[in-house]
């Protein structure tokens, strides 16, 4: 199969800008090579793919970034930006894509979804997001009524926003196992992971290391400095560590260390790749009772589940993390979440979205 990609237009893959869509789409290039298909991806200027994706071709377009749907009203209008970015992505892929089987969109926004209605191309849209926008939330309906099949999600959780899509797609999300070592560590440190912004509840996470009197090892891109300084300035002095955005060779080597994940997002998730990097280097995850994470999660075997920001029942799983076995994790990626997984439920969808075109 040929395959077109179009990226996150939220930062160059690289950046840690586009969150979970710039892991998402460096494990589906890895997979779908693997399974011997052709692949080419149309992203920002400056983007990298990861290690070992060197066969798909990438194509760069320079533009003004898009705003993302997460720090939007529900009820906010569409903006495209002067010399936007996604537009400049969907031009160039549309005209490769004629010598293509599908363009695959990543991208949660308004233009690639509405386009879907304008042109003959197979154009098929791996959903990122719950339902965030009420235009696009109408305007998914709309395609949906005429092509059944364009759209996936990553968890079921994740589908119930959209309760028109009767017979949602589901793939999950996969991850290439040899880029995560597994690490029997059970004495080391409190780890979270992810984009420090207000969705994301790192502050929850702060409370937990500061009730212990220990450090929270902190890793991502930092969104929203004031954020970030208004949860510092209310704990005690060194209770963060601020790890930085590492790639992720270097992150699941340390995060390999830690003796728990805690992840404490506001908002349904769709999926929580995060958790699957910890749970793939043997390191048990608590978590929120909330979106994709309560999927994942096998509570009492690979992690424990709280109820939405119940601080002090995350701060009583800590305490009793060692009761996890690491090796359960690990087990629980290899058989619902490698790349050849992922990318053979991708291609099972794709041909179906071809075939509502023939």
């Amino acid at each position: 199969m040929r395959i077109v990609l179009i990226s996150t237009p939220i930062g160059f893959l690289g950046s840690g800008k586009g969150g979970g869509v710039e892991l998402t789409l460096n494990s589906l290039v890895s997979g779908l090579l693997s399974l011997g298909h052709s692949v080419e991806v149309i992203a920002p200027k400056h983007s990298k793919l990861y290690k070992g994706n060197e066969q798909a071709k990438l194509h760069f377009v320079e533009g003004e970034d898009q705003i993302s749907w997460q720090h939007q009203n529900y009820n906010s209008p569409v903006t495209i930006p002067d010399n936007s970015l996604l537009a400049g992505m969907l031009e160039k892929g549309l005209d490769i894509a004629k010598q293509s089987d599908v363009l695959l969109n990543m991208s949660y926004d308004w233009l690639p979804i509405w386009m879907t209605l304008n042109v003959e191309i197979p154009i098929a849209h791996i959903i990122s997001m719950g339902s965030e926008s009420l235009v696009i939330n109408n305007l998914i309906a709309k395609v949906y009524a005429k092509y059944q099949y364009n759209f996936a999600f990553h968890s079921r959780i994740q589908a119930n926003d959209y309760p028109f899509i009767k017979k949602p797609t589901i793939i999950g999300n996969g991850f290439k196992l040899d880029n995560y070592i597994f690490q029997d560590s059970m004495k080391g440190p409190l780890a979270w992971v992810g984009r420090v912004a207000p969705e994301k509840g790192l502050e929850d996470a702060v409370y937990v290391a500061s009730e212990l009197g220990e450090k929270l090892n902190v890793w991502g891109f930092i969104e929203d400095e004031t954020y970030a300084q208004n949860i510092e300035q209310s704990f005690p002095q060194g209770t963060i560590n601020w790890m930085g955005f590492l790639s992720t060779d270097k992150l699941q080597k340390d995060l390999g260390k830690c003796r728990v994940l805690i992840n404490t997002p506001k908002w349904n998730e769709a999926y929580g790749n995060v958790i699957v990097e910890a749970l793939a280097c043997g390191v048990p995850v608590i978590a929120y009772r909330r979106g994709g994470p309560s999927e994942i999660i096998q509570h009492g075997q690979t992690g424990f589940l709280a109820d939405p920001d119940d601080k002090e029942t995350l701060l009583a799983y800590v305490k009793i993390i060692e009761n996890i076995e690491r090796k359960n994790c690990r087990e629980w990626v290899e058989k619902n979440a490698s790349t050849d997984i992922f990318a053979n439920k991708v291609v099972n969808w794709l041909n179906k979205v071809i075939k509502e075109y023939k």
